[in-house]
């Protein structure tokens, strides 16, 4: 007997951010040039001349203690190292210029770095590279209620923007798991995706101006206030999605979305794969212009992150689960809309239970499941993380292929990620790294993924883990393109080397 949509129980807050990686637990990699014998570049070697010119410009923002290096040199999952000697923390787009003209002209290679929370290695050194964080650039210089117009440096925190836009009845057009910690800089670098582009597309739309520095220092004021500006090349687009390879975002102007007023989640349990298509597309139907996210996850995933971070599971026990999410400016419209949507659904047998809530408090625990999904067992398991995109009619048929061939070498394969945008996330759990388990997987699941027609890079970029797979997806005739764009930008190729392009 099919049961009835249920009002969830009060549960207590939850925090939208993920938990931070417990590095005391965590056993620190091999350095990444020894791992996958990489050649270092022709590039100089950091002198205490350099290291007193750096000083000289930023004072005690001028890091060289090893320790304060360390976490800086190792990416969040722990699985790449790198072994930079330095460390900059500019405040002003000045001294980012500065330091890379003196960068430029010594040919000293520099890694920018955000909040570090890429599954790539698109912001760890792979070498020795200047690491340049952006921490302390994290300045909110204008927020516009009547435009809806955010100015502020690239260092911002994502879930700092929220709070601060928030308080003018706007939102941030992106939303991710690691908003705790990642920085809107490093979100416009790898043109990041997330939990509502369903809604408000991605950062190409939303981003209107940009300011860069070249990597001989050149300041580049790319700033607008208009989503019309028809005028010559976009080229902030170049610095979009570019991964600080181009040139180092400093500064941008962003649209932000009003506030919705009425907010729904809706969880739900269902038996099938083909149910969770006869889901969505009756929701993108029965929902309308008021959908704003549709994620979902397979029952491995979802069993993992509950009982890790003993939470409790709004619905019971089921193969598939779907997250829903509706955003309006009539909570009675919507809420009719959305039971309306779900009545249709359970009587015809697509959904099997579900919970529903408009609650904040509740909205934030249902939410909070989703987004804690990519760190559960962080410090228990190894993993292999992948972040695709498929043809929404095949969304799930790689997950199951990679269960079958990986067999009984791992401990489980999960998969989950964003209907709305056919973003698959695959994350494959083992008892630690194993040579054969990669080989098994690479690049097999890139090659799968080409067969379907999708990318290997959804929004996560390419770094270091995937330039060597990135002419599997693009004609030679852009890669070609893509290389003379570096050449022109970075003549001396000292922005991120190793990561996007091939040398």
């Amino acid at each position: 007997m099919l049961r009835q949509i249920t009002i969830l129980k009060q549960i207590g807050r939850m925090s939208f951010a993920p938990l931070a990686c417990n590095h005391a637990t965590r056993i620190v990699p091999d350095l990444t040039k020894d791992r996958y014998s990489v050649k270092r570049g022709d590039y100089g070697t950091l002198t205490n001349d350099d290291i007193k010119y750096f000083e000289s410009i930023l004072s005690d923002r001028c890091i060289t203690d090893k320790h304060d290096i360390e976490a800086h040199n190792i990416d969040f999952y722990y699985c790449y190292r790198g072994s930079s000697q330095l460390l900059l923390k500019p405040r002003t787009t000045e001294e980012v210029s500065v330091i890379l003209k003196h960068c430029n002209a010594r040919k000293l290679a520099v890694c920018p770095q955000g909040g570090n929370t890429g599954l790539v290695a698109g912001t760890t050194p792979i070498f020795d590279e200047i690491i340049l964080s952006m921490q302390l650039m994290n300045k909110v210089e204008h927020v516009d209620e009547t435009s809806g117009i955010l100015v502020c440096q690239s260092g911002c925190v994502l879930e700092k923007l929220e709070e601060r836009v928030l308080r003018h009845n706007l939102v941030i057009p992106i939303d991710l798991g690691a908003k705790g910690s990642c920085h809107i800089g490093g979100n416009v670098s790898t043109n990041a995706g997330g939990l509502r582009l369903l809604r408000y597309g991605n950062l190409h739309g939303n981003v209107l101006g940009i300011e860069a520095v070249k990597a001989d220092g050149t300041i580049l004021d790319l700033m607008s206030n208009f989503k019309k500006d028809n005028t010559g090349y976009h080229l902030k687009h170049l610095f979009i999605g570019s991964e600080g390879t181009l040139g180092v975002v400093t500064k941008l102007a962003i649209a932000c979305p009003t506030a919705s007023k009425a907010v729904n989640v809706a969880f739900l349990g269902l038996n099938s794969f083909e149910d969770v298509l006869k889901t969505f597309t009756a929701a993108k139907r029965d929902l309308g212009e008021i959908l704003s996210a549709c994620e979902m996850m397979d029952h491995q995933s979802l069993r993992i992150c509950v009982d890790h971070y003993k939470l409790k599971s709004p619905v019971g026990e089921y193969p598939f689960y779907l997250l829903l999410e509706t955003s309006g400016s009539n909570i009675k419209h919507d809420e009719e809309k959305m039971s309306n949507f779900l009545e249709s659904s359970l009587s015809r047998g697509d959904i099997q239970d579900g919970t529903v809530t408009s609650d904040p408090s509740k909205v934030a625990h249902i939410w909070s499941i989703r987004e804690l999904l990519p760190t559960a067992k962080i410090n228990e398991k190894y993993f292999f993380k992948y972040d695709i995109s498929v043809p929404i009619s095949r969304f799930y048929e790689i997950v199951e292929v990679m269960r079958e061939r990986l067999g009984y070498l791992v401990y489980d394969v999960q998969g989950f990620g964003h209907m709305g945008d056919s973003n698959l996330h695959i994350n494959v759990l083992c008892d630690e790294y194993s040579e054969e388990i990669e080989k098994r997987i690479e690049p097999f699941i890139y090659e799968y993924a080409a067969k379907l027609k999708g990318s290997i890079s959804a929004e996560h970029g390419i770094g270091f883990q995937k330039r060597e797979y990135l002419k599997t997806f693009k004609q030679p005739e852009a890669l070609h393109l893509m290389k003379e764009l570096k050449l022109v930008m970075d003549p001396n190729r000292i922005l991120n080397p190793y990561k996007v392009l091939c040398d």
